[in-house]
C-alpha cells in the first residue's frame, strides 16, 4: 500500500467520524427545545389588558406564551381597535405600538379579521374560519428560533395558507419576560367561502 493510499484511508475514516458526530449531535437535540410545538387553549379570547393579566400566559415568561396571546389579542381588532392596541402595548412591554405598526395592522386586518381566527384549530375557508372551541393555537419552534441571545422567532400555521408565518420576540433579562417585537403573520390567506365569489 502506498503512502497516498494510507493518507486517503485516514482522511476517509476522519470524515466518517465527523459525519457521525454531526448526526449524533442532531439526534441528541431532538426534544430539547428544538423543532417542537407548544399548544395553548383559551376558553375565551381576551378583550382587555386585565383579562390578559388574569391568564396563566399573561406572565409572558416564555416567547411561546406571548405568541399565543398575540394571536388571541388580534382576533379582537375588528370589535374594538383601541382595546386591541392597548393589549398589544402590554405585550410589547417597554415599547408601545408605533404609528407605522398601527397603520400596518389596520391595512392588514380591516374587514379581514378572519385571518387571525384562521390560526386556531378547526378554522378552514370552508367554515369561514370558525375555530373549534375552546380556542386552541399551536406555536412552532424551529432549530433557528433562538439563535440570537434574547431574541426569538416563532411560527404559526394558518388554516388558509400552506406555509407558516412568523412572529418575533425580545426578552427583557431583568424580568425574564418575552415581549412582542414584530408581527409578521398578517399576510393574505385564502378567502373564506362567504367572501369568495368563486367558491
Amino acid at each position: 500500500m502506498s503512502i497516498f493510499d494510507s493518507i486517503k484511508r485516514a482522511i476517509g475514516a476522519s470524515l466518517k467520524k465527523e459525519a457521525a458526530k454531526v448526526v449524533n449531535e442532531a439526534v441528541s437535540n431532538i426534544g430539547k427545545g428544538r423543532n417542537h410545538t407548544e399548544s395553548f387553549t383559551f376558553s375565551a379570547l381576551p378583550t382587555s389588558v386585565a383579562e390578559i393579566q388574569a391568564l396563566e400566559e399573561g406572565s409572558l415568561d416564555s416567547a411561546f406564551k406571548t405568541a399565543a396571546l398575540t394571536i388571541a389579542v388580534l382576533c379582537h381588532y375588528e370589535k374594538d381597535i383601541d382595546a386591541t392596541l392597548a393589549m398589544l402595548d402590554f405585550l410589547k412591554g417597554p415599547e408601545s405600538v408605533s404609528p407605522y405598526e398601527k397603520q400596518f395592522i389596520g391595512e392588514r386586518l380591516r374587514d379581514k379579521g378572519y385571518k387571525m381566527y384562521a390560526f386556531f384549530k378547526g378554522a378552514t375557508p370552508e367554515n369561514n374560519y370558525t375555530p373549534t372551541t375552546p380556542y386552541t393555537v399551536e406555536i412552532i419552534e424551529n432549530p433557528y428560533s433562538f439563535d440570537n441571545e434574547n431574541w426569538a422567532t416563532l411560527w404559526v400555521k394558518s388554516g388558509g395558507s400552506d406555509n407558516p408565518s412568523s412572529l418575533k420576540f425580545r426578552k427583557k433579562p431583568s424580568t425574564g419576560q418575552w415581549f412582542l417585537n414584530d408581527i409578521q403573520c398578517l399576510s393574505d390567506i385564502r378567502l373564506p367561502v362567504a367572501k369568495d365569489d368563486w367558491a
